[in-house]
């Protein structure tokens, strides 16, 4: 089973260069800087609250559980402190290498630029080289984008019996039906 991620610099359809690697410990200060670009929109739709600072025990926990228990990656462009992480990415497996959920950002400025197909593929692709058999990502019913781009990607959309503002989203990734 291959579980590492090869790194890889993806052109978008806008023209803009951005690498995509996997995450780290030492992206800390960079995930908060980019959190806090984030408007308190796309904080509601991606974390399903608008709050001002991110959640750095449980992203420090998140990274613990990586290569081992799933994958972050983190797309980025060049800065003038370094690098700027414009769109992240992870998924984390249940243990019994069955299923997995995901979750993607993408910073605003890179919405509708293809960037959250590229993150959410190298997901896939990943999650498949694992041998997990299925993916499933909790989408406010609000996300379009998320939604449709779930949609194109093969993924089906439900609603979330336990809460009507969520759809779940979900792929099989083996040949299971």
């Amino acid at each position: 089973m291959d579980v590492a991620f090869a790194e890889f610099d993806v052109t978008l359809r806008d023209g803009r260069a951005v690498h995509v690697r996997a995450v780290g410990a030492a992206d800390e200060e960079e995930i908060v800087q980019a959190y806090g670009r984030l408007s308190a929109e796309t904080r509601y739709l991606r974390f399903m609250n608008s709050a001002s600072k991110p959640d750095i025990g449980r992203f420090r926990k998140a990274l613990t559980s990586f290569p081992d228990h799933g994958l972050g990656i983190v797309a980025t462009v060049p800065a003038d402190d370094g690098v700027d992480i414009v769109g992240s990415a992870l998924y984390f497996d249940a243990g019994d290498r069955k299923t997995c959920e995901f979750a993607i950002t993408v910073a605003a400025g890179f919405g509708g630029a293809g960037l959250a197909t590229v993150l959410m593929r190298s997901l896939i692709d990943s999650a498949k080289r694992r041998g997990i058999g299925e993916m499933d990502g909790f989408v406010l019913s609000d996300n379009g984008p998320m939604l449709r781009l779930a949609r194109r990607l093969g993924f089906t959309i439900a609603p979330d019996p336990d809460d009507r503002t969520v759809r779940i989203c979900r792929l099989r990734l083996d040949s299971k039906a």
